[in-house]
C-alpha cells in the first residue's frame, strides 16, 4: 500500500468462489453422481467439459477440456448435459445472499464474485467474519460450499480463494500481501499459461519474488505493455474497485497453447474447442448478440482482432461459421498462433449482456 495522501483508501475485499459449481449441483440433485467423476458437458467428439467434480479433477480432468481427452485420462467419467436454468436458479439464491451484506458486489460468472465489504452493514467486526457467515449461509440455503479470499485488493483476494480449496478460507492481510504474492509461482498469475511461464523460467523468473527482482525496463523488453501489469502483481498492488452492476459487452474464450500452432488444420481443430467452450459460457448468460469476433496471439506476442456483424442475432451455426471465415481470411499465417480466442458481442437490447469470465488482472 502506497503511503502517500493521495493514496486510495484500503478496502475489504472478499472472493467467494463456488466449489466445482457446475458439477456440485448435478451431484446435489441426483444423489447416484455422488463420489464418481462427473464432468457436466457432451461426452461427444466435439465436446467440451464446462466442469468436472472433484472426483474427476483426481484424474487430471478440467474445464475447457476436449471431452475425448477427459475420457482418456478417466474412463469412467460419467457426463451429464449442461443444466443453464437450475445453475441460474442457485447462483440467484447466492447473490441474494452476497446483496444482504453490500451493495457492491461484481459478478465474474454464476459461480464466483467479488464482493467489496469495507463498510461493515451487520456489524460483524471484520472480513473474515463476514466472509464466514456468508459461506455458512450458502452451505445451508444450496447445500453446496464455498470458498473464499479476503484481502485488501481484488488480484489477492482471488488468489487466496484458490488457496484452501475446496470448502475453505483465506485471509491475506496487508501486512502479509507481497510476502504472500512472492511465495506464489508465476503460473498463479493471471495470463501466464505454459508458454509464458517456460519462457520466464528461461529469464530465471518462476515465483513471485523473482518476478519482483526485475526492473519494469526489464519486463517491458520482455512482454511488452503486459510488463505493467506483471510489476504490479509481483508487489501485491491492484486499485481497482469492485464495479457492481459493470458495463458488460461481450462472451467468449480463449486459450494459450502449449505449443505455438501453425498448420490450418490444427488452428480450425482448435478454434473448435476454442468455440464450443465459449458457446458453453454464451449459453450460461443467456446472451444474444450480433458480432463475432476473432483474436490471434502469435509467437511474438503481437495480438490481431477480427470481427464480423450480421443484421440478425447469431446463432451457434453461425458462430462457429463466421469464426472459421475470419480465420481463413488470414491463412497461411505469418507466425505461429500462441494464442486464439473468440467471442459474441454487440448485445441485443432487452436482452441479459454477458461477461466474458477472465481472471482478475
Amino acid at each position: 500500500m502506497a503511503d502517500s495522501a493521495d493514496a486510495p483508501p484500503q478496502r475489504k475485499i472478499i472472493h467467494i468462489d463456488m466449489d466445482a459449481f457446475f458439477a456440485s449441483v448435478e451431484q446435489r440433485d441426483d444423489p447416484t453422481l455422488r463420489g464418481r467423476p462427473v464432468a457436466v458437458g457432451g461426452s461427444r467428439a466435439r465436446g467440451v467439459v464446462a466442469a468436472a467434480s472433484y472426483e474427476a479433477r483426481a484424474f487430471g480432468v478440467r474445464s475447457a477440456m476436449p471431452s475425448v481427452t477427459a475420457l482418456r485420462r478417466c474412463p469412467d467419467l460419467v457426463f451429464v448435459p449442461p443444466r443453464f436454468e437450475a445453475y441460474r436458479a442457485v447462483s440467484a439464491q447466492i447473490r441474494a445472499i452476497f446483496d444482504d451484506y453490500t451493495d457492491l458486489v461484481e459478478p465474474l460468472s454464476l459461480d464466483e464474485a467479488y464482493l467489496d465489504v469495507t463498510e461493515d452493514r451487520h456489524g460483524l467486526g471484520s472480513a473474515r467474519a463476514i466472509a464466514e457467515q456468508i459461506r455458512a449461509r450458502i452451505k445451508a440455503e444450496t447445500a453446496l460450499t464455498a470458498s473464499a479470499g479476503v484481502s485488501y485488493n481484488k488480484f489477492i483476494a482471488k488468489l487466496a480463494s484458490d488457496q484452501n480449496k475446496p470448502d475453505g478460507l483465506c485471509v491475506i492481510s496487508p501486512r502479509h500481501g507481497a510476502a504472500f504474492v512472492a511465495s506464489l509461482p508465476v503460473k498463479r498469475f493471471h495470463g501466464v499459461g505454459p508458454v509464458t511461464a517456460r519462457r520466464m523460467a528461461a529469464l530465471g523468473i518462476e515465483t513471485g519474488a523473482d518476478l519482483r527482482e526485475r526492473p519494469l525496463a526489464f519486463l517491458h523488453a520482455h512482454f511488452g505493455s503486459y510488463g505493467d501489469y506483471l510489476y504490479g502483481a509481483a508487489r501485491g498492488v491492484d486499485h481497482r474497485p469492485v464495479r457492481s452492476e459493470r458495463p458488460s459487452k461481450s462472451v467468449g474464450a480463449e486459450r494459450t497453447f502449449e505449443t505455438d500452432l501453425s498448420a490450418p488444420a490444427d488452428l480450425h481443430a482448435a478454434l473448435d474447442r476454442v468455440g464450443e467452450a465459449a458457446w458453453v459460457r454464451i449459453d450460461r448468460h443467456s446472451a444474444r448478440g450480433r458480432t463475432v469476433t476473432l483474436k490471434l496471439r502469435f509467437s511474438d506476442f503481437r495480438t490481431i482482432t477480427r470481427a464480423r456483424s450480421l443484421n440478425s442475432v447469431v446463432d451457434r451455426d453461425a458462430f462457429f461459421a463466421i469464426g472459421h471465415a475470419l480465420l481463413d481470411a488470414h491463412l497461411p499465417l505469418p507466425l505461429g498462433v500462441r494464442l486464439l480466442g473468440l467471442t459474441l458481442s454487440g448485445m441485443v437490447d432487452g436482452e441479459p449482456e454477458a461477461v466474458q469470465p477472465t481472471l482478475p488482472l
